[in-house]
């Protein structure tokens, strides 16, 4: 039952996300509006239903810290592809050493200590 309410929330979310992606400019924001931010939104409404607020509240906050350090490793990655001419594969495989890195510490500083 939980797989069919996550499904079911999950393909509601991404036909919104993927309706707000058509109306935005350029087309290739649509892909932005895929699979992660609906993901993310079924997972902590289950939690929430089947936990409590305080489980959906430590879920949000270990997302916003993995987005934020997904955010570097993007950023890095645009970079690297832009002014080097190594591989997509190479760059972008050697560049998840910073997600890692980041999202360890974002833990350790801001999320060990929670609830």
């Amino acid at each position: 039952m939980q797989l069919l309410l996550r499904f079911l929330i999950g393909a509601l979310v991404v036909s919104v996300f993927a309706f707000a992606g058509d109306l935005l400019r350029p087309k290739s924001f649509a892909g932005l509006f895929g699979a992660a931010p609906s993901v993310a939104l079924a997972t902590l409404a289950l939690t929430a239903y089947q936990q409590g607020a305080t489980s959906a509240a430590l879920e949000a906050r270990s997302m916003s810290a993995s987005a934020i350090a997904f955010v570097l490793y993007a950023c890095l990655v645009s970079r690297l592809m832009s002014r080097g001419r190594w591989p997509a594969a190479i760059v972008s495989i050697a560049s998840l050493a910073l997600w890692g890195v980041c999202a360890g510490l974002a833990w350790f500083v801001f999320l060990r200590e929670a609830p």
